[in-house]
């Protein structure tokens, strides 16, 4: 259900910092059209946690409207620290018809391997669709242990884990301690590639949300086992992946969209404009994709 490539959607705003219902429907619809296998509201490069409970809703309801349409999967962001907010989050995503639900470790409060479990358990206790855990141990503060991770998939809706440790031992240990069935999905995009290689099934990507058909169809060949064709487009699109992350995502990304005339250069407190050091190495690198001119010319 969920494997291939995945896009992190970016959240959109106004110059008035409100939400931008009609940019949020065009990415969507650009994704669609551009092939992607599934699509990803409300994670933390959506700037969740500045989106108000009633913006995350119309976020994932605008998502769902759009996939719907043309069959797309939708696996929508519900984590944090407070797990009985994130069951009340994802029982009502659940009740919007969501395919899945992505839940990130929760953050700060740095909870043991125990409590990581059972914080787990709980919310697949709570709903009956598939969880795909998150790890991000460098944002959180807490990694979730291959051991742990083991356990969790014994449980018959927690489906799969997204891996963002950049640990590629440990995203091996991942991989051989689980069932079959269990999804393990890159965190990451330059990662992408090797963790393929070693069983992976696809990736929640952040450049997706600039070059959906370009990292779905590396996603597919890597699936297909084409690792010379997933190779070439890796090589190609390596810079942008790495200038996405110059700065903290989503400040990059939604930098890069707004110089592709996708969306206005907004982000919600703490995150801000990056330096113009920093844009001027994004629209470097765009320019030598000619993905700004690609854009502007299809507009």
């Amino acid at each position: 259900m969920f494997t291939g490539c995945g896009t992190a959607l970016v959240t959109p705003f106004r110059h008035d910092l409100s939400l931008d219902e009609a940019a949020l429907q065009r990415l969507v619809r650009r994704q669609i059209e551009a092939g992607i296998n599934f699509l990803v509201p409300c994670g933390t490069t959506g700037e969740s946690p500045t989106l108000r409970p009633e913006e995350q809703r119309r976020v994932v309801q605008i998502t769902l409207e759009e996939a719907r349409q043309k069959q797309v999967r939708v696996l929508a962001g519900a984590g944090g620290y407070n797990t009985a907010e994130v069951i009340e989050r994802a029982r009502e995503f659940e009740a919007f018809g969501v395919d899945g639900i992505l839940s990130v470790s929760p953050y700060y409060n740095k909870p043991t391997q125990e409590g990581l479990y059972q914080h787990f358990k709980a919310l697949a206790e709570a709903i009956s669709i598939p969880i795909v855990l998150y790890n991000i141990p460098g944002r959180t503060g807490v990694n979730i242990e291959p051991s742990t991770v083991k356990r969790l998939a014994e449980i018959e809706n927690i489906i799969g884990v997204k891996e963002a440790s950049g640990n590629i031992s440990q995203m091996a240990a991942v991989i051989d301690c689980v069932p079959d069935r269990f999804i393990v999905l890159s965190g990451d995009d330059a990662i992408t590639l090797p963790l393929m290689a070693l069983g992976g099934r696809g990736v929640i990507s952040v450049a997706s949300n600039e070059i959906p058909a370009e990292m779905t169809r590396l996603a597919q060949q890597g699936l297909a086992n084409d690792f010379l064709g997933a190779r070439e487009i890796h090589r190609h699109y390596f810079r942008l992946m790495e200038v996405n992350f110059v700065e903290t995502n989503p400040v990059p990304v939604k930098a890069a969209m707004a110089l592709m005339g996708l969306l206005d250069p907004v982000w919600r407190l703490p995150m801000v404009p990056p330096k113009p050091e920093s844009l001027a190495k994004i629209r470097g690198v765009l320019e030598s994709l000619g993905l700004v001119q690609q854009v502007h010319a299809a507009r």
